[in-house]
């Protein structure tokens, strides 16, 4: 058999891809943007032949072929949907842009529950176009959490609240930190309102490991990439393969275990390498570096 080889750094593999139904695999999820070039029915089987039984969906790929049809594709493949992304981009300051906001995410988490997932990421937004009103845009954010804290209750979906590295501040969210997005959320129920700990945004807080204690049954989603240097020109591309960068992602999951958490640990990576990658050795090396380098190792 050929040596297996990690993506995208093309060093040996550290263990063999472990195969379809392997127990290891079973709270791993595949998130969308980890594979962007593939269709959604090509993620589903992706998914399907390398025995990752969860997949994150992404609301253009799923638009592609509409709601119905995405459902069953999912389905078909016997996998569940760990989430839905994305909604939010709730700062507008005007009337109109928050009308549209407003009728996109309710449409959003309707989706969500359509295609069985009790999940809807919120990506919050950053400062409106010449606006440098920040604590203004924070404002926005809470009050649209508020008008839409209700209809995700009734849908049974939660707006899972996503802090991005403060690199992203200005243009994708003004929400950075963990604690600010329990602050957000605590004046709803936890079934509407959750928040999402993504390894690669949130590694740096020195406040992390107590706030994830403090956000026990509010953590809708663990998610999972590494942070390597040195960063492309393009931030949003900055996002690279477990074991490759800086983050103790088992630090990370243990202290998600130990809130509560149960849920599935989604790999989602937007890295140019891994995209013009083959997907199935993409998600082969996803399935190898969850077990090395997120999982608990054998004493």
């Amino acid at each position: 058999m050929a040596t297996e080889l990690d993506v995208p750094t093309g060093r040996p593999a550290a263990i063999p891809t472990p195969a379809p139904g392997d127990p290891r695999l079973a709270q791993l999820s595949l998130n969308q943007a980890t594979t962007k070039n593939w269709t959604l029915a090509e993620a589903a089987d992706g998914c399907a032949r390398a025995g990752i039984p969860a997949i994150g969906l992404w609301r253009e790929h799923v638009a592609e072929v509409g709601v119905p049809r995405a459902a069953k594709l999912v389905a078909d493949a016997g996998l569940r949907v760990s989430s839905l992304c994305r909604g939010g981009f709730l700062t507008a300051a005007d009337h109109a842009g928050q009308r549209a906001a407003l009728d996109d995410n309710r449409r959003a988490l309707d989706d969500a529950a359509a295609l069985g997932t009790d999940t809807l990421v919120m990506v919050v937004g950053g400062l409106p176009e010449g606006s440098r009103d920040l604590a203004g845009a924070r404002r926005r954010v809470a009050d649209r959490i508020a008008d839409l804290a209700p209809h995700a209750g009734a849908a049974g979906v939660r707006l899972a609240l996503e802090p991005l590295h403060p690199m992203y501040c200005a243009d994708r969210a003004v929400l950075s930190t963990l604690d600010q997005a329990l602050e957000l959320a605590a004046p709803f129920p936890a079934a509407a309102v959750g928040v999402v700990v993504d390894a690669f945004h949130v590694w740096w807080d020195p406040r992390l490991l107590p706030s994830i204690a403090a956000a026990s049954d509010r953590i809708a989603s663990f998610q999972v990439c590494d942070w390597v240097l040195p960063l492309p020109s393009d931030a949003l591309l900055a996002r690279g393969m477990m074991g490759d960068g800086f983050i103790d992602f088992r630090v990370l999951r243990e202290a998600v275990e130990a809130a509560g958490y149960r849920g599935d640990t989604e790999v989602e990576i937007f890295n140019a390498d891994i995209w013009a990658a083959p997907g199935a050795e993409v998600i082969a090396t996803v399935a190898r570096r969850y077990v090395t380098e997120v999982l608990p190792q054998p004493s």
